[in-house]
Order: C-alpha cells, then sequence, then structure tokens
C-alpha cells in the first residue's frame, strides 16, 4: 500500500520516515518530496508497504502523532489522476501573447 504522509518537518528525511513506519512492518520504500531546483523539503512524502494489514495499522497509529517535533498527517495515498484533467481544453481560445 501507498501511503501519503504530510506535514513534515522540512528538516525530516527518508530515513526518518523508513525508521517510522517500520515500527509497524516491512517498508518497500520511503521518500521526502523535494523542490526541483532547490532540493528544500515540500513537506510531504510517501511511504510503500507491501502488506496492507501493517500499512493501515501505521496510518492509524501515526496519524495526528509527533515526528520531528510536527504533527503529521498519515493517509492512504489516492492513485494519481491523469493529467488531462489539469490542462488547458483544446478549445482554449484566450490570448497568446
Amino acid at each position: 500500500m501507498n501511503i501519503f504522509v504530510a506535514r513534515l518537518n522540512y528538516d525530516t528525511q527518508a530515513g526518518d520516515l523508513r525508521y517510522a513506519f517500520e515500527e509497524f512492518g516491512e517498508v518497500n520504500s520511503a521518500k521526502v518530496i523535494t523542490d526541483h531546483y532547490t532540493g528544500q523539503s515540500k513537506g510531504y512524502g510517501f511511504v510503500e508497504m507491501p502488506n496492507d494489514s501493517e500499512a493501515r495499522e501505521a496510518i492509524a497509529e501515526l496519524n495526528d502523532e509527533y515526528l520531528d517535533g510536527r504533527t503529521i498527517v498519515v493517509k492512504k495515498a489516492n492513485p494519481r489522476n491523469s493529467r488531462s484533467s489539469n490542462t488547458y481544453s483544446s478549445t482554449y481560445s484566450g490570448s497568446s501573447y
């Protein structure tokens, strides 16, 4: 199960996420999302756990708990939607600059 973790301290690293979630079972991966240009954390990340029951337990136990001095939000990650819903329609008639 892919797990979304938000409200991370900007100093929290992927290893910190992994360590927190390993208390509940095997962790395939842990990633803190960073700005492409600055490398600064965006304050959220993802954890992948292969066992769904362990993942659900981790979500229940870690949501609204403290990690590195911040109360984090932990929930099942939603699958990404296609980008087509986020782009302009092909019938857009705005100025071309």
